[in-house]
């Protein structure tokens, strides 16, 4: 992909290529999740902790919107969020007006996929018990735990999802992967099954609690999916898609020659990405 350099693809391959990478990736400490120095000189940005975790609110105005956008962030449920998370959520509270609540969900393998379901929820029936519209933003495996909450809450007081190269089934058993796989220059499945296992933490792979791909589409509010074709969780986001009840509006978007989170990394195509997830968030705040 273009402005990613060779070292930082190769670097960042090591860490799925086999199973052992997988593990020691998983065993590795977590790093800080705060709010970077650039942000909080942008934003009003306070931190609060709720159901036993850090939740950190970017306020876009002077006073909170009516509608907040919730951005979970990925890293295989194993490694915390960084610099360009952070980005993409200065840019949609600065463009939407939008307050932007970002969970800080415990990873693994101190924490599993069911206790995440639960804070997220938790932290979503509090702001619809203030009254207030929540609108799911995540990518990868935070896309997974926006798509799970959306499902665990039925839709209700969310406005809309958007979900960037999602994490839809921990299994990775769709055979369409086989023929993605040697074109993704980052992902490769054996270094995720570790990581997987730990998040589902005794669940079955294809847990609807756990897999999204899974679990019920029915009654979801509108929906987003971007996802480059150089990614294996394309081969899950077009199921998804395939999947999709036609009472669902669905907007979905594959770039070509795209890596996973495309809109996420300094690229040419991530300006086009972002704007499509401002835009999606516009129209269904």
């Amino acid at each position: 992909m273009r402005g990613v350099g060779l070292f930082t693809r190769v670097a960042y391959r090591r860490k799925f290529v086999t199973e052992e990478a997988g593990r020691r990736t998983l065993a590795r400490p977590k790093g800080p999740s705060a709010p970077p120095a650039r942000l909080t000189k942008r934003f009003t940005v306070t931190s609060s902790r709720a159901h036993g975790f850090d939740v950190h609110t970017v306020q876009a105005g002077p006073s909170p919107s009516g509608t907040v956008v919730i951005y979970l962030h990925g890293g295989a449920y194993t490694s915390e969020i960084v610099g360009e998370h952070w980005s993409l959520i200065g840019e949609i509270a600065a463009r939407t007006g939008c307050d932007v609540h970002v969970p800080i969900y415990g990873l693994a393998p101190a924490h599993n996929g069911l206790t995440a379901l639960d804070f997220v929820t938790r932290v979503i029936a509090g702001l619809v018990a203030q009254g207030r519209r929540c609108y799911l933003a995540g990518d990868s495996a935070g896309g997974g735990l926006a798509l799970l909450a959306a499902q665990a809450a039925a839709g209700a007081g969310i406005s809309g999802l958007t979900l960037l190269a999602p994490w839809l089934d921990l299994a990775m058993d769709n055979p369409e992967i086989d023929a993605i796989q040697p074109f993704d220059p980052w992902l490769v499945r054996p270094g995720l099954r570790p990581m997987a296992a730990a998040w589902a933490d005794g669940l079955a792979l294809k847990d609807p609690r756990v897999s999204p791909l899974h679990g019920e589409l029915a009654g979801l509010p509108p929906v987003q999916i971007l996802v480059g074709t150089r990614d294996i969780t394309l081969a899950d986001c077009r199921a998804l898609r395939d999947a999709m009840p036609p009472e669902v509006a669905l907007t979905y978007h594959e770039e070509p020659g795209a890596l996973h989170v495309y809109p996420l990394l300094p690229v040419p195509e991530a300006r086009a990405g972002r704007q499509a997830v401002v835009t999606h968030i516009q129209h269904n705040r």
